[in-house]
């Protein structure tokens, strides 16, 4: 990602146990602006129209979530996982969700959530839910959005 001049930004996950702690670090990490509003809407419309330096110019971000553990068994931890597959996916996206054409180009857009103690089923069972679809394989899950369900 950035030898095509993205950005990696990295998130602690003590800082997103909490829905409030996730909206926070995210405004402050990746510079959201000041009328964010500070639910899972508006985060992933902020996600959606990231700008600048914080994708390096328009080529994209990854975002890593260090110690993802500690999110396993919060509340809000697939709707977390939601929101940043829908993020991800409209900023992918050179259209709006009506199929129209975006005035700006798709911006490539990653999470990565690092976790000590990986276990796969574990995991994709905490994952998974209707909107998304949830692959494992040797060494990772996988979420995205369930096209039947989205597009």
């Amino acid at each position: 990602m950035t030898a095509k001049g993205g950005q990696v930004h990295h998130f602690d996950a003590r800082d997103l146990t909490t829905a409030q702690g996730v909206f926070r670090t995210f405004a402050e990490t990746l510079h959201f602006p000041g009328y964010f509003g500070q639910n899972w809407d508006a985060l992933v419309d902020c996600l959606d129209d990231l700008c600048g330096e914080v994708t390096g110019g328009g080529a994209g971000i990854a975002g890593v979530v260090h110690g993802a553990d500690l999110l396993l068994q919060t509340e809000h931890f697939p709707l977390f996982v939601s929101v940043l597959c829908q993020g991800a996916d409209r900023a992918n996206s050179a259209v709006d969700l009506d199929g129209d054409p975006l005035d700006r180009p798709a911006v490539a857009e990653h999470f990565v959530l690092e976790f000590s103690d990986f276990d796969r089923g574990k995991i994709a069972a905490r994952v998974e839910q209707p909107d998304l679809i949830v692959t494992m394989g040797d060494g990772f899950v996988g979420a995205a959005l369930n096209p039947e369900e989205w597009h």
